[in-house]
């Protein structure tokens, strides 16, 4: 087993090998918790790519909190940090922003679910309104997380998807999914309107001169 301790210096996170195929788990002692893996180098690589984490400070900075997020009656939860390190390791973060991101978001998650359960368990309307409050919030935030990674992920432009497309006689269509930038769909869109834009009428002028009369 590898303890989890302080550390005062950077140490890099290489890429495993093609043989890491058991993830490693984390135990609980009196003293904390480890990561346990039979080999504990590569147990910790393995973690640290789990958490999108790009060093081992950065690994067990982000595996302490999620333990504390976990926690039940002051007390980690063996079963919720397994699920929260799941879900991290899922949606793969890429970078230490990305890391933070997602570890928040599943703590949200976690957190919801517990207010949910005391809404359902709720004996009084005083209890169940403030978990019903708690649970609104939590449940706003968690879509705006996903909008933030999304944005982050794509430098900060929404994007469209296009699943179905028609295609007419003598036209060629791409097989897949076809995404592009809203802001490149909008000025081909704005390029297009001004070519098919037609010109208005011209009305002739007025001649401001009057006739001579003729003699």
């Amino acid at each position: 087993m590898n303890a989890i301790g302080e550390r005062d210096n950077t140490t890099p996170i290489a890429t495993p090998g093609p043989t890491a195929t058991v993830m490693p788990q984390i135990k609980f002692s009196p003293e904390g918790f480890c990561i346990d893996h039979p080999d504990p180098e590569l147990g910790d690589q393995l973690m640290a790519d789990a958490l999108g984490a790009a060093d081992l400070d950065a690994m067990h900075g982000i595996l302490r909190q999620l333990a504390r997020a976990s926690s039940k009656g002051r007390k980690p939860d063996a079963i919720n940090l397994a699920f929260m390190i799941s879900m991290v390791r899922s949606i793969r973060p890429r970078d230490s922003v990305e890391a933070m991101l997602v570890a928040q978001m599943v703590s949200i998650h976690v957190m919801a679910m517990r207010c949910a359960y005391h809404l359902a368990n709720a004996e009084d309307i005083a209890r169940q309104d403030s978990a019903a409050r708690a649970l609104g919030k939590l449940s706003r935030i968690f879509p705006a997380q996903i909008d933030a990674l999304s944005r982050y992920r794509h430098n900060g432009e929404p994007v469209i998807t296009v699943q179905n497309v028609r295609v007419q006689d003598g036209g060629k269509a791409i097989v897949g999914n076809v995404t592009q930038h809203a802001s490149v769909i909008v000025s081909s869109k704005r390029a297009r309107k001004r070519k098919t834009r037609p010109a208005r009428d011209r009305r002739p002028a007025r001649a401001n001169a009057k006739s001579e009369p003729q003699a």
